[in-house]
C-alpha cells in the first residue's frame, strides 16, 4: 500500500524536491549562509512528514473502504473528484445488479423451458411405452411419436443456441417451395392423422440461410397443425413478395396478437390446450429478424390464422 501511496502523491514529493533543489541553487549562486537553508529544509521536511502521515492515513482508509466496499465511509467523501468517482461507482454497481438480474431471470426461464420440454418429451415416450406394453405397435403411430421426440429435441438445442447467440448463418440461394415441400413430407403423418389437407401455390427464390429459415417455417407449420381443426386445411402461397401460411384453426384472441413472439408467451390457446411453451414463435421471430425478414400475424377467433413472411 505504501508504494501505491507514493505513486498517487508523487507529484507532491517531486514538487517539494524540485523546490528544495531550486532554493539550494539560489543559496549557492548568491553565497548565502547555508545555515538558513538547512533550517528551512528541516522545517519543510517536518511539515512534509506531518502532511505525509495525514495523507497516508486518509489514503489507507479510502483503500480499505474500497476493498470492503464500506458505503458509510464512502458516502462521507466530499472532494469533487471523489464524488464523481462515487457516482461512477454507483452507476457501475447498478448496471452490474441489472445484468445479474437479467442473467438470473434468463437462467430461470431456461430452466423452466427445459422442464416444459422434458414434460413434452415424456408424452411421446409414454405413448411408445404403452404401445409396447399392449403390443399395439402401429407403424404410423410409432413414426408420429418418434417425429415428436425428434422435433422437441431439435427445438431445445436450437433454443439453447439462440439464447447464447450462436447462430451460424450461411447465406445462399434457396428454393422456398422445395423447403415447404420437404417440411410437409416430414409432417405428412400429422396431416393424415388429423385429416388436414395442405395446398402449396406459387414459388419464391430467396437469398437466406436454408437451415435456420427452414427451422422458422417448420415452427409456423407446426402451429398451423397444432391449433387446426380435424378435417381443416393449410394453404401456403408463395410469391416474390414472400409467403403466406393460412389455416382454418382456432384463431388467436385480439389481445394476444401484440404479444406473439415474446419470450415465453403462450397466450390463451397455449394455456387452454397445454400444447405450447411459447418459445417456438419467439425463436421464429428472432431468427427471421436476423435473416432480415418480417413476420406478420393476423387472426380471427374461430376462423383461422394468416402468417405472412416478407422481406424487410
Amino acid at each position: 500500500m505504501l508504494r501505491d501511496f507514493f505513486r498517487e502523491y508523487r507529484w507532491l514529493y517531486l514538487t517539494v524536491g524540485l523546490t528544495i533543489a531550486l532554493f539550494l541553487g539560489q543559496f549557492s549562486l548568491y553565497g548565502l549562509p547555508m545555515s538558513y537553508f538547512l533550517f528551512s529544509l528541516w522545517l519543510v521536511l517536518l511539515i512534509l512528514a506531518g502532511l505525509s502521515t495525514f495523507l497516508f492515513l486518509s489514503f489507507r482508509r479510502k483503500m480499505l473502504a474500497l476493498a470492503h466496499y464500506d458505503r458509510e465511509f464512502l458516502q462521507d467523501l466530499s472532494e469533487p473528484s471523489e464524488r464523481a468517482f462515487l457516482t461512477l461507482l454507483a452507476e457501475q454497481a447498478q448496471t452490474y445488479e441489472e445484468e445479474q438480474s437479467q442473467l438470473t431471470q434468463r437462467d430461470t426461464q431456461r430452466q423452466a423451458i427445459i422442464k416444459m420440454w422434458s414434460h413434452q418429451m415424456k408424452i411421446p415416450l409414454s405413448a411408445l411405452s404403452l404401445m409396447v406394453q399392449t403390443d399395439q405397435l402401429n407403424p404410423q403411430d410409432v413414426q408420429l411419436q418418434l417425429h415428436h421426440l425428434d422435433t422437441y429435441l431439435a427445438n431445445l438445442l436450437n433454443y439453447l443456441k439462440l439464447s447464447k447467440q450462436q447462430l451460424d448463418f450461411r447465406f445462399a440461394r434457396v428454393d422456398v417451395r422445395q423447403v415447404i415441400v420437404d417440411l410437409v413430407k416430414a409432417y405428412r403423418v400429422q396431416f393424415l392423422s388429423q385429416e388436414i389437407c395442405v395446398a402449396i401455390e406459387g414459388d419464391w427464390q430467396l437469398d437466406t440461410d436454408k437451415k435456420w429459415f427452414s427451422f422458422a417455417i417448420e415452427q409456423l407449420l407446426s402451429n398451423a397443425l397444432k391449433y387446426n381443426k380435424p378435417g381443416g386445411a393449410v394453404t401456403i402461397s408463395l410469391s416474390e413478395k414472400g409467403l403466406v401460411i393460412s389455416d382454418t384453426g382456432l384463431g388467436i384472441l385480439p389481445e394476444d396478437l401484440p404479444r406473439l413472439g415474446q419470450e415465453g408467451f403462450t397466450g390463451y390457446n397455449g394455456h387452454e390446450h397445454q400444447k405450447a411453451t411459447g418459445f417456438g414463435l419467439y425463436m421464429t421471430k428472432t431468427i427471421l429478424t436476423q435473416l432480415e425478414l418480417e413476420l406478420t400475424i393476423t387472426s380471427q377467433v374461430g376462423e383461422g390464422t394468416v402468417v405472412t413472411i416478407s422481406k424487410s
